[in-house]
C-alpha cells in the first residue's frame, strides 16, 4: 500500500469508504477488507454506521494502530458547545480514543462561522482525539480561509473526483497548500464500468474499468481514493490497482471525458459555490 504524504500525514492511497453502507453490511465486509490488506476505513457521524465501523476494526485481528481511520462532524455540530460532545460520541461508537483524520463534512448547513469550526478541530487535536485535520467538499476559497485560520495544518479536502468532474482547480490548490485530496464517488453512481474508454484501457492492462479509475485516481500527486464494495471478490480486484501503471497517454485520455455536467453530488443546502472547471 502506498502512502499520501500531506501537512505531516501519511494516508493510505486506498481507502475503503462506508457511505450508504447498512450496519450487517459494514459487519460483513470490512474486517475482510481489513484482512485482505486495506489499512484506510473512512466513515462519518451522519452515515450511522460508526458503531459497526468500530466493531469490524475490532474483529478484523488488525492492531487499531495499524488502521487510518476517518470520521466526520455534521454542520448540525459545528457549534461549541455541541463539536466536543460529537466527537466524544464517535469516538465512543468507534471504540477507540482517537481518530486519525477528523473532517468538517460540508461548508454549508450551519450558521456557525468557519473560525468556531476550526476552533473545534484544532481543540480536538490538542485534546488527543484526533491525530490529523481536514475538510470535506470545500471549494478553494474555503479552502485557502480554513488554512489561514487553522493552528494545526489541514491534510485533506475530501470531494467528489472521478473522470467526468474536472478538479484540477481544487486540486492545484491543495498542492499549493501542502494538503491532499481525497476522492469520493470515484465509479461516478455506475458510470465508469460501462465507459467505453476505461474498458478500452483497460483491457491493455488486463484490468477492469473500476480498477482503470481508482490507478488514474491515486497516480495522480496528492490523491487519497475512496473505494466501496459488499462483494469479497472486489476487495482484491480493488487492491490490485499497485499493480499496474497508466501511461501518461492513458491518463490523459481519462482526463479528456471531464464535462461541464459531470458532478453528481451537489445538496443545495450544503454544497458551497463550487470553483469553475481549469
Amino acid at each position: 500500500m502506498q502512502h499520501v504524504k500531506a501537512n505531516g500525514a501519511e494516508i493510505p492511497a486506498l481507502g475503503f469508504g462506508t457511505f450508504r453502507m447498512p450496519g450487517p453490511e459494514v459487519l460483513e465486509i470490512v474486517p475482510k477488507a481489513i484482512q485482505r490488506g486495506f489499512r484506510h476505513v473512512d466513515t462519518a457521524q451522519i452515515y450511522g454506521n460508526e458503531a459497526e465501523v468500530g466493531t469490524a476494526i475490532q474483529q478484523s485481528g488488525v492492531s487499531r494502530n495499524e488502521i487510518f481511520l476517518t470520521t466526520k462532524v455534521w454542520p448540525e455540530r459545528y457549534a461549541r458547545s455541541s463539536f466536543a460532545q460529537s466527537v466524544d460520541e464517535s469516538l465512543r461508537k468507534l471504540k477507540t480514543d482517537h481518530v486519525d483524520l477528523l473532517l468538517l463534512h460540508w461548508p454549508r448547513g450551519s450558521t456557525v462561522p468557519l473560525e468556531e469550526q476550526i476552533e473545534g478541530l484544532n481543540a480536538a487535536v490538542k485534546a488527543g482525539k484526533t491525530r490529523h485535520i481536514g475538510i470535506s467538499n470545500f471549494n478553494t476559497e474555503a479552502m485557502r480561509a480554513a488554512s489561514r485560520l487553522s493552528d494545526a495544518p489541514i491534510s485533506t479536502n475530501q470531494i467528489e473526483y472521478h473522470p467526468y468532474i474536472d478538479q484540477r482547480t481544487v486540486l492545484e490548490t491543495a498542492r499549493d497548500l501542502g494538503q491532499s485530496i481525497t476522492a469520493y464517488y470515484a465509479m461516478a453512481d455506475g458510470q465508469v464500468p460501462k465507459d467505453a474508454v476505461l474498458n478500452d484501457i483497460g483491457s491493455r492492462h488486463g484490468k477492469t474499468a473500476a480498477q482503470v479509475v481508482l490507478r488514474w485516481l491515486i497516480q495522480q500527486d496528492g490523491v487519497v481514493a475512496l473505494s466501496k464494495t459488499s462483494t469479497e471478490a472486489r476487495l482484491t480486484e480493488n487492491l490490485g490497482i499497485f499493480e499496474f501503471v497508466l501511461s501518461p497517454e492513458e491518463m490523459q485520455a481519462i482526463h479528456a471525458l471531464a464535462r461541464p455536467d459531470g458532478r453528481i453530488v451537489n445538496p443545495g443546502h450544503l454544497a458551497p459555490k463550487w470553483d469553475e472547471a481549469a
